[in-house]
């Protein structure tokens, strides 16, 4: 049965389960690669203010003994290594600025030092290294490294994303034979391989026996309705025959005449309802054998004239549009009960007008009534009525109507027309 139409919120696509996992994964491991190449970078930059700490402490003390030792002795400054006196010799301006202590990455005319400064006997000794050429080999290296991790880090994305393909293809296989279950066939079974997990099988068990179970109810609703129409119809056949005969005696008053019309058209409804329910117990793939080639352009208007009586008490009147020859292959009571219990239930909720109804050559039947009107609030009432099989008013119901559309394939769906209300009702057409 088909949904009124209305502005339905868009889906949000979901993420498969793989996707998942991989996000997961490779999120952790670029964060874990991360976090090591920062604790590599606080490491290396600790140890480096080590050695830088111990060189040059070392360097200054074997300066400061020396002198102190040989009152001649005399510093030579290497092609990396200098000593600046403030006595003798002041450091350069950016070094003089220093406070006692080791101090990395002083930048002098362009040139990296590492600096040792310490105050000895009222002069300021300032012992300067140049690591301007180690500084730019430990950029490289840290290029490098940065290179290595971001390769390691889409090695692990590739072999993640095969593990984690190879671990949820189960999954996903079961998924997609569970997604395949069609309501209408019986005997279905969801197989897993030898090799599932134990998960897996627990999955696949629940779901198979939910489908036994399943198809033993459907079984038994369907026997029950087979018995009781065939119980029903014997009782409802000797009434619909005692009217017929009874209306043949010319001398019955006209008012028990009445009655007895009432009740063959009661029973004329009853024998309609079981020949709904002895369908809805078939198997739709066993439909077609007991199906007629059903001319609607000859069958509408014998069902119009079959419930012209129902606007007597009302100002309405039945308007048949020009029909253009239709064939259809179904059961000939299913289709008259349907059109018929549409109408009926057009001129129920209309006051006055006319009603009109339409086929179209691909076997579409069009109702439309003049009636109150229907707002899209009670249009969408009439449908959660039907989906919850409640019904209404006389005939069999629109919860029973949307059940056989579903049966036979066939399109039900109510609009708020100009005035009052379309109902459309799509049949399948022979070729």
């Amino acid at each position: 049965m088909a949904t009124p139409d209305r502005p339905a919120a868009p889906a949000r696509p979901r993420s498969s389960l793989r996707q998942r996992i991989l996000l997961g994964l490779f999120g952790y491991t670029a964060l874990l690669s991360i976090a090591v190449v920062v604790q590599g970078f606080f490491v290396n930059e600790h140890a480096e203010h080590l050695v830088w700490t111990s060189l040059m402490n070392t360097e200054m003390d074997y300066f400061v003994e020396r002198s102190r030792s040989d009152p001649d002795y005399r510093w030579s400054d290497t092609q990396a290594l200098s000593l600046y006196d403030s006595a003798t010799r002041p450091p350069p301006r950016e070094l003089a600025a220093l406070a006692p202590g080791v101090h990395d990455e002083v930048v002098v005319a362009g040139v990296e030092y590492v600096t040792l400064v310490r105050d000895i006997d009222g002069r300021r000794l300032t012992l300067a290294l140049d690591i301007d050429d180690m500084e730019h080999r430990e950029f490289d290296l840290a290029l490098t490294i940065a290179g290595s991790a971001v390769t390691t880090l889409l090695l692990l994305g590739v072999v993640i994303g095969w593990g984690v393909r190879r671990l949820v293809r189960p999954l996903t296989n079961m998924a997609q034979r569970i997604g395949g279950l069609r309501p209408d066939r019986s005997g279905q079974r969801v197989d897993v391989p030898e090799s599932a997990s134990s998960e897996l099988v627990v999955i696949a068990d629940a779901v198979n026996d939910y489908l036994q179970r399943n198809d033993r109810f459907v079984e038994r609703e369907r026997a029950f309705i087979d018995s009781a129409s065939h119980e029903l119809r014997t009782p409802i056949s000797v009434i619909a025959g005692a009217a017929e005969i009874a209306l043949e005696q010319n001398e019955l008053p006209a008012g028990a005449r009445h009655q007895i019309n009432r009740i063959r058209r009661a029973s004329r409804d009853v024998e309609q309802l079981i020949s709904l329910l002895l369908v809805l117990a078939k198997d739709p793939k066993r439909l077609s054998a007991s199906s007629d080639r059903v001319a609607l352009d000859h069958l509408l208007p014998e069902i119009v004239e079959d419930h012209r009586h129902l606007t007597r008490d009302k100002d309405l009147t039945l308007a048949v549009a020009p029909l253009p020859p239709c064939e259809i292959l179904a059961p000939l009571p299913i289709v008259q009960a349907a059109i018929g219990n549409l109408l009926r239930n057009a001129i129920e909720n209309s006051d006055r007008g006319e009603i009109a109804i339409r086929l179209h050559p691909d076997a579409t039947v069009t109702i439309d009534d003049p009636g109150h009107g229907m707002t899209p609030e009670e249009i969408s009432a009439i449908y959660a009525r039907v989906a919850r099989g409640g019904r209404e008013g006389g005939g069999i119901g629109l919860d029973l109507i949307s059940r056989l559309c579903e049966h036979l394939g066939w399109t039900l769906r109510f609009d708020k027309a100009e005035r009052g209300t379309r109902t459309t009702l799509a049949l399948k057409a022979t070729g």
